[in-house]
């Protein structure tokens, strides 16, 4: 007796038919599978035909071709922009008619199924540039800033974001069935909970960064400064930030564009399905934003100044980093077990893959659900435990003891730099995955009980306060404190 048939969404595995059709969730077409599970796509056996694979895409973006239709009326609007608003540089002006150019081509051909992937790669490529543009030929007129890098976010939002990821193999390795939560673990740390605090702050530190950037560009005459008086001024017009070759807030505000954009990419299993963008979204919130925050650390050494936004933006990236970092030990994870069983590294990296298990999510809330179970879910695998907040408390007092205490020389530049490297240790220790970061305190405390004796600028008051506080610091992060969550194979590493 021949085994039944039966229709299903390669994106919504939930919906099942007894006859083909399309999905009334998304539109696409169903895909035939034997009662046995095995999915048979279009002519159901052996590999699929080119034939087969254009069927496919202009299945799949069937639903989604809306966005080539507003990104050549985007393209239009770049074109149209320097001849409207008076952009007054001619690099703007070629750099908008051309980028507007472009995005209308390269959506127009995306119509076409067969040039799906080059058509909305390059409109993205042409939204990157957008971001750029006004900082490196530093746009004379807000209204050209606001539009590159406004329009641009949009072109990369409708060309790779909303209608998901160009290329078949991608798509292809996502609909396969898998886990969703990462083998051995307790939670799935790609979920939109936990993505959620990482999309909060990215869009407070791009709010912050901007308006940062309207006073280098000379948009405003004036800045805000609760505390330091001139200080934000004095930062931003400094030989340091002018020996960037365009205005490093504004590029800090392209990189929270980014982050922002990175953070709402992918479904809840992209540890396993896009390990390139978790790759990715890993080196540019964590070892770039490391680096802006020790750049803004050492302002008062540099400088001679704090700024109170500039620290309020690596406040915010400091925030993203624990947040991040457990999504990136899944994928590796994934990555070094796909390997094993014989998988190609490289095709794995780029279009993801699964794994031959399932298991379901039964944890994460759903929408709808209360605050109290919904808020707790976006910190998973981040624990804040008191000795770790004790210690970025003290390191906080180490960055201003200067000022409070008041003393200067090589003593106080120490203590700015060390407060402010025990506050970022303390911080990204309190990711699960990463506890043992805190050890690197510990070197930083055995620096404070001996830098009083073989630097210049303190006093008897002054040593006594690196002294007291170096062995404090040492003994609060001695201790691990609980983990809560599970890791798999990784438990044995957090030490």
């Amino acid at each position: 007796m021949a085994a039944p048939q039966v229709y299903t969404c390669p994106m919504h595995p939930e919906v099942k038919s007894d006859k083909p059709g399309n999905c009334p969730k998304c539109g696409m077409q169903l895909v035939k599978k034997n009662g046995d599970g095995a999915e048979h796509a279009m002519h159901g056996q052996g590999e699929m035909k080119s034939g087969d694979m254009t069927e496919m895409t202009r299945d799949m973006r069937r639903p989604w071709l809306w966005t080539n239709s507003l990104l050549i009326m985007l393209g239009l609007w770049l074109v149209s922009s320097p001849f409207t608003f008076g952009y007054l540089s001619p690099y703007m002006i070629w750099s908008d008619v051309i980028s507007g150019i472009l995005l209308a081509v390269f959506a127009a051909i995306a119509f076409l199924p067969q040039c799906d992937f080059a058509g909305r790669w390059g409109a993205c490529f042409v939204g990157v540039w957008l971001q750029f543009a006004p900082l490196i030929f530093w746009a004379p007129t807000s209204i050209a800033f606001v539009t590159d890098t406004l329009v641009g976010s949009l072109v990369i939002t409708f060309s790779v974001l909303v209608p998901m990821m160009p290329g078949m193999a991608h798509h292809m390795e996502m609909m396969k069935p898998g886990p969703e939560i990462p083998p051995g673990w307790s939670y799935n740390p790609s979920t939109w909970h936990q993505r959620a605090p990482m999309i909060i702050a990215a869009f407070l530190g791009w709010i912050i960064s901007r308006f940062l950037a309207a006073f280098q560009l000379g948009y405003i005459k004036d800045i805000w400064e609760p505390f330091f008086g001139r200080g934000t001024v004095a930062v931003l017009t400094s030989e340091v930030s002018k020996s960037w070759p365009i205005s490093d807030a504004g590029l800090g505000a392209t990189a929270y564009t980014f982050e922002l954009l990175m953070a709402w990419m992918g479904g809840v299993a992209r540890w396993r399905t896009m390990p390139w963008m978790v790759t990715f979204f890993f080196i540019l919130v964590v070892p770039l934003g490391v680096t802006s925050i020790v750049l803004v650390i050492l302002q008062p050494v540099s400088v001679g100044f704090w700024c109170t936004l500039c620290l309020l933006t690596a406040l915010i990236m400091l925030i993203m980093i624990p947040f991040t970092i457990d999504e990136v030990v899944a994928m590796i994870q994934f990555m070094k077990r796909s390997v094993r069983e014989g998988k190609s590294f490289w095709r794995t990296f780029w279009v993801g893959g699964t794994l031959d298990m399932e298991n379901k999510d039964e944890r994460t809330p759903h929408y709808g659900a209360s605050l109290a179970k919904t808020l707790p879910a976006m910190a998973w695998g981040v624990r804040v435990p008191w000795n770790l907040l004790l210690s970025a408390a003290f390191g906080i007092w180490l960055m201003f003891s200067p000022y409070a205490l008041g003393f200067q020389g090589t003593l106080a530049d120490s203590d700015h730099l060390v407060g402010a490297l025990v506050v970022t240790f303390s911080v990204i220790a309190m990711a699960e995955v990463v506890r043992y970061i805190r050890f690197l305190n510990i070197l930083l405390g055995a620096w404070l009980v001996v830098a009083p004796f073989v630097l210049q600028g303190g006093k008897p008051g002054t040593m006594w306060n690196d002294i007291v506080i170096g062995l404090i610091i040492i003994t609060l992060n001695i201790r691990k404190g609980k983990i809560k969550e599970k890791y798999g194979t990784y438990d044995q590493s957090i030490i």
